[in-house]
């Protein structure tokens, strides 16, 4: 057994159920091979490549990469974004060939809590959740196994997926303060106006028109415009509209601060933005939080500790080991995971 620590893992370690105990790209310690054996998987079974004995253990992430290309991508995304205020007409072809390259490349970071600090929106909303939600989406398809083709259309779908505000008053979406009534009505009218913009665009998928229109449509017809359920709603319109959420919540608004971490998966796991696709739900949280053994959290109360073992029946709260004791936050109802450390 000791001739494997120190080699890197090449691929993510799942359980029976498809739950990541181990993520891609770890490099092996005593601790993994425990938690390996309590899972019952041999590590010889295991694909590994040569990884310097002693070397760091986080997953070489090029996050200097992985930044530059949500870089860029916002900034084309926002040049072209201009130009549809203009023109009124969609650029597919540059769309196609300057900014999905840019999503698709971010999408393939392997270490996502890096990823998702690279495209938290900070500075420029608008344009930073155009490409936010593009590479979320992307990934999401990506641990459902899409064709390439379909995460194509998916990657495309999630970065158009809020064109329709560029014909809301800026006024109204950039307000700091609760929406009247009337002023929500105007914002909801997104949705239609980015379906007819998209559907008769040459070169678009009808899909991508689809996600425009049913993104905030929810599985048990509480969203809008159409009131849709389950079946009605198109399968990559239900991954855009959990990743329009998490990555909406997760970043900076006008009117809200940033949501914590266990918040947002607590929140999107329990129904609080709308009842979302099962599936896709357990997908993302699974994978999302199967990636969190190892890594270094903060928790609510102010320590840090480290994420050794997930708690089946309630991913979020893990066992964490901190400085001279274990917590296991699924017994500690005031305690959870604030945020992940980069």
């Amino acid at each position: 057994m000791d001739s494997l620590l120190g080699l890197k893992l090449k691929n993510d370690v799942t359980t029976a159920y498809g739950l990541t105990i181990i993520p891609a790209h770890t490099v092996l310690e005593e601790r993994h091979t425990a938690l390996l054996a309590k899972h019952g998987i041999d590590p010889y079974s295991l694909v590994y490549v040569q990884h310097p004995r002693g070397s760091q253990r986080r997953p070489e992430s090029g996050g200097g990469t992985q930044d530059a290309a949500v870089r860029q991508a916002v900034k084309a995304s926002k040049a072209l974004f201009a130009r549809m205020q203009e023109t009124r007409k969609i650029p597919v072809m540059e769309l196609r060939d300057e900014v999905l390259p840019l999503v698709q490349q971010a999408a393939e970071e392997p270490d996502v809590f890096g990823l998702f600090e690279s495209i938290r929106a900070k500075d420029d909303y608008t344009y930073e959740h155009n490409i936010g939600v593009g590479v979320l989406a992307t990934l999401i398809g990506r641990w459902m196994n899409l064709s390439e083709t379909e995460l194509s259309v998916l990657a495309m779908a999630a970065t158009l997926h809020d064109v329709g505000k560029i014909k809301i008053p800026s006024e109204i979406l950039n307000k700091p303060g609760k929406l009247t009534s009337e002023e929500y009505a105007i914002v909801k009218q997104h949705t239609v106006i980015g379906y007819e913009m998209l559907k008769g665009t040459t070169g678009l998928n009808s899909r991508v028109a689809l996600a425009a229109l049913q993104h905030h449509e929810r599985s048990d017809g509480s969203g809008y415009p159409l009131g849709l359920t389950a079946e009605q709603i198109d399968p990559l319109s239900r991954i855009v509209a959990v990743a329009d959420v998490f990555h909406a919540m997760s970043s900076r608004r006008p009117y809200h601060e940033p949501l914590p971490f266990y918040d947002i998966l607590n929140q999107i796991r329990l129904g609080k933005f709308g009842v979302f696709d099962p599936q896709i739900v357990s997908i993302f949280l699974e994978n999302m939080v199967g990636r969190m053994v190892g890594r270094k959290v903060v928790l609510s109360d102010g320590r840090s500790g480290e994420v050794v073992f997930l708690n089946p029946h309630s991913l979020e709260r893990p066992l964490v080991r901190l400085e001279d004791e274990f917590i296991d936050l699924s017994k500690v109802g005031d305690v959870h995971i604030l945020r992940v450390i980069i």
